[in-house]
């Protein structure tokens, strides 16, 4: 591999963007307005820890505000650098314009290690962060919205909300300033899991079109399909068990930091999590065969490959070994522009990243609504729901009576019990993940110019976002 030739994170983006804006007919002033970054903040801070003073940086990119508030998590990792929330950034507003999410992309990060903190030290430097942030209004319910990302859940969000309300203790959405948050402090059902359940109705979706799956050179349904999954946190523990327990498919390769997992029969995933939380890692760890070059098992046989962790796991040294005949991808940016160019060339069909894993902001922005209407989903319909059902149900019972019709056992049941925030939320999703699939299916199918998902997504992305800044009068 010439590392000189292997594009950046940041650099595969613009390419990826470059490759979608070449076949718009748009004017280059416009066009390079939707590509730059907006603004990119750097913010330096002392806590005093341990008997002196640490010093930690800190950033949030803001790169469109075509709509408003900006919308992306903050991440907590060591290696967290400009160019990193600048490319994140980008892929958050094309992501927020192909599932029509009203908001603009945003993205921002604090160079740590959480693992080298305690709990109250942690809380320490997130609050202050959060500070640094608020009084910048880079967290505000009105312009920027943050949500969890790698190294941080609802913890750090519960934090940094409460910190917003301690500064802003007259606004009456102070709530609405995160999403990710826990249940008590205004979060919603199903965010945890959100970008996880998004991956498993995406690939509902496309296996829904026989056609597609077949451009894959694969057939049927996702039932007895082999997975690997890179990565076993949050995203690709939740991905890997809905489709196995729900989907039937077979989770054959496991990859995480320390080796990776791999058994042909399949493997429960629940029990390799525990086992990852209880030892660190899967060394050891009876699902599977534990394989030490754990990166080697990205280029192993099977029907679907999930890369779920960090970018550029799939560059141009590794992107001809690669067997799986479909990838999609969970985390952002796992497969270089590089390494996207030989795949596609070599027929393998991927799921791209700002539709794939954007069932995290989609039900941000349920959260977010919630937040600013004051009230849970499913308080006012609910029983009215259940009450018409009754009726039906009644009526039904009558007629079964009258000619010795019988019911099935569980049908009463399940239809009279009426829609809550859980259902309400995973069918927004899905209904989401389907109708943005749909839009990306009608380019990828409609232009003769067009020869991949990623290059679709970006023209329904690029286009939206072009219409909002014409609309604007830019």
């Amino acid at each position: 591999m010439d590392i000189a030739t292997e594009p950046s994170f940041r650099q595969s983006v613009d390419l990826m963007f470059n490759r979608a804006a070449a076949l718009l007919d748009l004017p280059p002033g416009l066009e390079e307005k939707i590509r730059v970054c907006n603004a990119t903040y750097i913010v330096r801070f002392g806590v005093r820890l341990r008997g002196r003073m640490h010093t930690f940086v800190g950033y949030r990119s803001v790169h469109s505000e075509h709509k408003e508030p900006v919308k992306g998590g903050i991440r907590f990792a060591p290696v967290v650098n400009q160019d990193e929330v600048e490319a994140l950034a980008a892929l958050m507003t094309y992501k927020c314009a192909l599932v029509e999410a009203p908001f603009g992309g945003s993205k921002g990060g604090l160079c740590i290690d959480p693992r080298a903190y305690d709990e109250h030290e942690l809380e320490q430097i997130t609050r202050r962060f959060a500070y640094e942030l608020i009084k910048r209004d880079l967290i505000n319910p009105s312009q920027n919205v943050p949500a969890p990302d790698m190294g941080t859940g609802e913890r750090e969000m519960a934090w940094m909300a409460d910190q917003y309300a301690r500064m802003h203790t007259t606004d009456i959405n102070a709530v609405a300033c995160v999403t990710g948050k826990p249940l008590e402090m205004g979060g919603i059902k199903g965010r945890v899991e959100a970008t996880g359940r998004g991956i498993q109705y995406a690939l509902q979706e496309f296996f829904r079109h026989p056609e597609d799956v077949a451009i894959a050179r694969l057939s049927g349904t996702l039932e007895g399909k082999r997975i690997v999954v890179q990565g076993l946190g949050n995203v690709g523990f939740h991905a890997a068990h809905f489709l196995s327990t729900e989907d039937g498919a077979s989770i054959v390769g496991i990859i995480e930091r320390d080796g990776a997992l791999w058994n042909p029969k399949g493997m429960n995933v629940q029990c390799v999590r525990d086992w990852i939380v209880e030892t660190g890692g899967v060394r050891g760890c009876p699902e599977g065969e534990f394989i030490a070059d754990g990166a080697s098992v990205l280029e192993a046989e099977c029907d679907i490959l999930i890369p779920a962790a960090l970018e550029g796991v799939i560059n141009m040294g590794n992107a001809h070994a690669i067997r799986a005949p479909l990838i999609i991808e969970a985390a952002n940016g796992p497969i270089t522009a590089g390494a996207d160019e030989i795949l596609c060339k070599r027929g393998i069909v991927i799921i791209p990243d700002l539709y794939a894993n954007a069932g995290g902001v989609t039900v941000s922005y349920f959260e977010w609504v919630k937040n600013l209407t004051h009230m849970r989903f499913g308080r006012l319909q609910r029983r009215q729901e259940e009450a018409r059902h009754a009726l039906l149900i009644s009526e039904l019972e009558r007629l079964s009576a009258d000619r010795g019709w019988q019911l099935s056992p569980d049908f009463k049941d399940r239809y009279l019990r009426g829609a809550g925030e859980l259902e309400l939320v995973r069918s927004g999703l899905d209904d989401t993940m389907r109708s943005a699939y749909q839009s990306m299916r009608e380019v990828w199918h409609g232009r003769r110019d067009v020869h991949d998902l990623r290059v679709a997504a970006y023209l329904v992305a690029i286009e939206r976002v072009a219409r909002s800044y014409r609309s604007k009068g830019l």
